[in-house]
């Protein structure tokens, strides 16, 4: 059903497709139940990491439900975890359309959205009026284009204020390519000092927080950062989102490579696996991790969860293989799991490592 609705999605603008579908979930959550039929995930896939509990490790990465406008209907496509945004404390347009496109033959989309939202105050006032969750709501929050980066500590800390008590967990976004200047705050000394800023609303709410990350860093880089984390009070609340989209554009096929923005989709794997890797070896463990690039089957999550991610994340998936791609690689994972001799996901969680 889903393959001929989205042959219909795909003959308009994505960016107008995205918005149709997120709307009629946001008017009518029931549509999810009604694309994918009640499963239950296998005991094998129940994990907790950083108190959260959760039946399997698969959640919908930021940037599909920026404003949180179809949180429920989302949660009926089987997801354990929605992560909202990115916001950012004062609303903003974005960038200039289009900015949105889809690479069929690579499995793959470039977005350079730009952080359009409506705020995040309007965010929280959304997630508080809600009156059921299904699992757990992250925001994902960033700094206003406008900002200076010597000024962006004060953007994180209003939209972190705004989104804390209404949030499972928090994302700081410091990795998109889509706002100028942003990921020169990637620095190790930078995360650190924006990290020792926002702990004191984190510690009090208890909230998980993490950090997103660029695909990219160069691996000294990346290990720099991750042992700057390590130094940090928060950790044991602290985690990893490994990664965001990439501007690589190596082996694309799609005329559409040449715009710029984020990729995202299969072409991301390998690298994201990579840094899973590096930053699990990196952390030794202590940092959980979330898995998030070219996840499309039971065998890509496999790969990242003994790679070292302890939950995982799918975007570009749901695009092309719709609502029951949530299902179907939560029953390859607990396929593989099982034929590998794991009696729960956490035992597999590093094995490659």
């Amino acid at each position: 059903m889903y393959k001929t609705l989205r042959s219909a999605l795909f003959q308009l603008d994505p960016e107008r497709a995205h918005h149709l579908v997120l709307d009629a979930l946001g008017h009518w959550p029931n549509l999810g139940k009604l694309a994918v039929r009640p499963w239950t995930p296998d005991k094998i896939l129940h994990t907790t990491v950083l108190g959260m509990t959760l039946p399997h490790p698969i959640g919908l990465a930021a940037g599909l439900d920026k404003d949180a406008v179809a949180v429920p209907g989302l949660f009926h496509c089987g997801f354990s975890s929605i992560e909202v945004g990115t916001v950012t404390p004062v609303p903003q347009p974005g960038n200039e359309l289009p900015r949105l496109f889809r690479l069929k033959a690579d499995e793959a989309l470039i977005n350079r959205m730009g952080f359009n939202n409506k705020g995040s105050r309007a965010c929280a006032n959304r997630l508080a009026n809600l009156k059921h969750r299904a699992g757990y709501v992250g925001v994902n929050i960033g700094k206003n284009k406008v900002t200076p980066n010597e000024r962006a500590g004060d953007d994180y800390e209003r939209a972190l204020r705004d989104v804390i008590a209404t949030a499972d967990y928090v994302t700081i976004n410091l990795s998109s390519p889509n706002t100028p200047g942003l990921r020169d705050l990637q620095s190790a000394r930078t995360i650190q000092s924006l990290l020792d800023r926002l702990a004191p609303y984190l510690t009090e709410h208890r909230k998980p927080v993490f950090v997103k990350l660029s695909p990219d860093l160069n691996d000294a880089a990346l290990t720099h950062i991750v042992e700057a984390l390590l130094e940090s009070s928060l950790v044991g609340q602290l985690g990893i989102i490994a990664t965001n989209t990439t501007i690589s554009r190596v082996g694309l096929k799609s005329a559409e490579k040449k715009e710029s923005g984020g990729l995202s989709g299969r072409p991301l794997r390998a690298r994201s696996t990579q840094v899973i890797r590096l930053v699990r070896q990196a952390a030794q463990g202590r940092l959980p991790i979330i898995g998030c690039g070219g996840i499309f089957t039971g065998d890509d999550a496999y790969e990242k969860i003994r790679a070292g991610a302890d939950l995982l994340q799918i975007y570009t998936a749901f695009i092309y293989e719709g609502p029951t791609v949530v299902r179907d690689i939560a029953r390859e994972l607990a396929e593989r799991l099982r034929q590998d001799g794991f009696s729960t996901i956490a035992e597999a969680v590093g094995a490659d490592v």
